[in-house]
């Protein structure tokens, strides 16, 4: 068993369970964690060893115990990265979450433990700090410096952690980044470990100091990249602490059936869905600002809304999406409006009036002075992109960074009072806002932010809707 080798398959092998449904395939993900935690831990220290050889026969496999002689901070990195980033994909009432919260927990202190006092950062060999040759290793910092960030953010690790955090990323940034010809560069990472083969690796103290180092080495590069991001989520979580996020499942209910279990689900403008119909990015955003993410499966009421600060609502059902759609109703538009007169916030997405429902939705936008038009815009031609572009720069109240945003075929919006007119392209209104009592709205006759156009890889990076999403996130959560 390689201690490594849980972040090479485990994640991805848990989110291919996931997809397809196999209940047997996480189970034996969770083994294999509960085999690294009962084979490879030093019950003296906490440290996770390098190796396990069952069988005793390696060389390098301790013949009581089968460990390898030492414990190497990249093993025990990539380790802490498998638990945060396969509990990803473990459902919340899966049996197996509890098992992997807690080793991560067991290995938070540990970390803690044998983080350098003075640097900040963690030894290449750990548990040998003193020793002659040892020294302070980049990917292995930048991994613990990842999976401890992550583990708070997600409530899975006491918040005391983040300094632990705090303090190895600055000292990552002390350590091993320098600027070099304008460029950063991250030195410090060594370039290889492993156990046997030829020639023949013992994992002996004195083999883990034989590995050269090697700058901007990607083994490195990559979790600095990912503790990074985790530092500045850090610095933006505060926006949408205590707050919930609700996104309608009930006017929007367009089923198919799984591709891989053959069971019916709910797909296009939902927080789960990862491919291009899917809100997975923005929902993620609106995550990583601080707030809880949840699906409103059936109509609102007062009760439901009571619990929401956030309440989206994308593209109403027509006939030809779902055989018996909900259509908003009187109730249902009394129960919004009544809320957000009560300081509830509402978030208005249409589509062009092909492929929305628009007569029942705009009877509750109407409340709000909002009418979705039959002109669209922007009707962009294949990949004639110049075509969809919304220059966002009238709406700096709510896009504070980003300044154009790629928007096609889209339903242009007439307003009256309570609605003010927030981005304007060629005398057409494209986004509105309006204040009701204490709360808010926001109206856009179209999905928009949907993963195939705020993933990056399909249209120019001159468009910059997922900044807007962000944006638009910090302004529904203030």
């Amino acid at each position: 068993m390689w201690l490594d080798g849980l972040y090479m398959a485990e994640p991805f092998y848990a989110e291919y369970s996931a997809l397809t449904g196999d209940a047997a395939g996480l189970d034996d993900v969770a083994k294999q964690f509960a085999l690294i935690e009962k084979h490879l831990v030093d019950p003296k220290t906490g440290l996770l060893y390098h190796g396990y050889d069952e069988s005793r026969e390696q060389q390098w496999a301790n013949k009581a115990t089968g460990q390898s002689p030492n414990a190497w901070d990249r093993a025990i990195g990539w380790y802490a990265m498998a638990l945060v980033e396969t509990l990803d994909y473990l459902p919340a009432g899966n049996a197996n979450r509890a098992a992997l919260i807690k080793d991560l927990q067991r290995l938070a202190p540990v970390l803690a433990k044998y983080q350098d006092a003075k640097t900040g950062t963690w030894s290449l060999v750990m548990g040998h700090e003193s020793e002659k040759g040892n020294y302070a290793e980049a990917s292995g910092s930048s991994m613990f410096v990842y999976a401890l960030a992550k583990g708070v953010r997600l409530g899975y690790l006491d918040k005391k952690y983040a300094a632990v955090a705090r303090k190895g990323y600055e000292g990552i940034l002390k350590t091993f980044v320098a600027t070099e010809n304008g460029a950063l560069a991250l030195n410090g990472t060594v370039s290889v470990g492993g156990l046997g083969g030829k020639p023949y690796r013992d994992g002996s103290f004195q083999y883990y100091l034989s590995e050269p180092l090697r700058k901007n080495d990607l083994k490195g590069v990559g979790p600095f990249i990912l503790a990074s991001t985790e530092m500045e989520i850090a610095q933006e979580n505060a926006v949408g602490q205590g707050k919930t996020v609700g996104l309608d499942y009930y006017f929007n209910h367009e089923l198919r059936k799984n591709a891989f279990t053959g069971q019916p689900e709910q797909w296009h403008y939902t927080w789960e869905e990862r491919t291009h119909g899917g809100f997975w990015l923005w929902g993620n955003q609106l995550r990583e600002l601080g707030a809880k993410t949840i699906a409103v499966p059936a109509a609102p009421t007062p009760a439901s809304l009571k619990a929401l600060n956030v309440y989206v609502i994308v593209d109403p059902d027509t006939k030809n999406e779902t055989p018996q759609p909900h259509y908003i109703s009187a109730a249902d538009s009394k129960a919004v409006t009544d809320w957000v007169r009560a300081g509830g916030t509402l978030v208005l997405l249409a589509n062009d009036t092909a492929n929305c429902e628009i007569r029942h939705f705009n009877e509750l936008a109407r409340n709000f002075g909002v009418q979705f038009t039959d002109q669209s815009v922007n009707m962009v031609q294949g990949s004639q992109f110049e075509q969809g572009r919304v220059d966002l720069t009238s709406g700096a109240a709510v896009f504070k960074q980003a300044k154009s945003a790629y928007i096609k075929e889209l339903a242009v919006l007439a307003l009256q009072a309570p609605a003010q007119p927030l981005v304007t392209n060629n005398g057409k209104v494209i986004m509105a806002t309006a204040q009701l009592g204490k709360g808010r709205v926001f109206a856009l006759g179209d999905p928009w932010l949907y993963n195939e156009y705020t993933d990056g890889r399909k249209i120019p990076a001159t468009f910059e809707n997922f900044q807007a999403g962000k944006d638009l996130g910090r302004w529904l959560l203030k």
